[in-house]
């Protein structure tokens, strides 16, 4: 059975690279000034709220912008990615930026035994991260065992609507909506980003889940819905000659009424237990 696992860290691993080289991610606005954030926790700023003083980890934190972002308002922040030219690049934005990040490489299953139990205050997963693994129950186990009793997770993620559609002809669903077993294989050449060249690790392997499956998976774990919101919009043009970007937010939109699609969504949830985090 081919490792699905081992054929996205290819992918990534390559993507880091042309990624990082991207005007899209901004580096050089790290470095130049102290306050700039990553268009992701801009967008969620408002209901992030105060980080100052919690610890926090971020997973799947690819070149770490996010990373950086979150530290930047306050919290103490580890970060966690399976590729190490991602985590190369994110050490290094780090540095440049001035922000104390403490990154490890390891899979997203194992970062209990990587990082310990019960160890974080905020645990952080933003837009792009939960279509590269296969199971919203194991991923919800992970989350639950990161957290103390009253830490909250915090995700920002792709709306598994928008994932059933064909970015080619997204009239209608042609992928699953609901967690499937086997993934979806794609080979494409081509990132999200502005890049000088196609990948040559090009195959990758994702999943879709519900909505249900992954807040039920949250409340199986021992995890309460705190905060839902749905939102229009998605930080990439998901749906390219559909979409229209925002400069002033970055953020994604269909062209004609966008209130048709629910393109991202923003969840928290907190794990049961007293000393909650606010």
């Amino acid at each position: 059975m081919t490792d699905s696992f081992a054929v996205n860290k290819a992918n990534w691993d390559e993507r880091a690279v042309l990624h990082a080289a991207s005007p899209d991610y901004e580096f050089a606005a790290y470095a130049s000034d102290p306050a700039h954030l990553s268009g992701v926790v801009r967008f969620d700023r408002p209901r992030l709220g105060d980080l100052a003083g919690l610890r926090a980890v971020h997973l799947q934190c690819h070149l770490g912008t996010d990373t950086v972002s979150l530290s930047r308002l306050g919290a103490s922040v580890t970060g966690l990615d399976f590729s190490g030219p991602a985590l190369a690049h994110a050490r290094r934005l780090a540095a440049t930026a001035g922000a104390d990040i403490d990154f490890h490489e390891a899979n997203v299953h194992d970062a209990v035994e990587v990082l310990g139990a019960g160890q974080f205050d905020l645990v952080y997963t933003g837009i792009g991260a939960l279509c590269w693994l296969p199971s919203a129950a194991r991923w919800a186990s992970v989350v639950a065992g990161l957290l103390r009793p009253g830490g909250r997770l915090f995700v920002r993620e792709g709306h598994p609507m928008l994932g059933t559609l064909d970015e080619n002809d997204p009239a209608s669903p042609r992928y699953p909506y609901f967690e499937h077993a086997e993934p979806l294989v794609f080979d494409e050449p081509a990132t999200y980003v502005e890049v000088e060249r196609p990948l040559e690790n090009s195959v990758s392997h994702s999943w879709n889940h519900s909505l249900g499956e992954i807040i039920t998976a949250l409340l199986d774990h021992g995890l309460t819905l705190t905060g839902f919101t749905e939102h229009d919009s998605v930080p990439w043009n998901a749906l390219p000659g559909q979409m229209v970007g925002d400069e002033a937010t970055g953020e994604w939109r269909l062209r004609d009424t966008p209130s048709r699609l629910a393109a991202s969504y923003t969840l928290q949830a907190v794990k049961h237990g007293c000393g909650a985090v606010h």
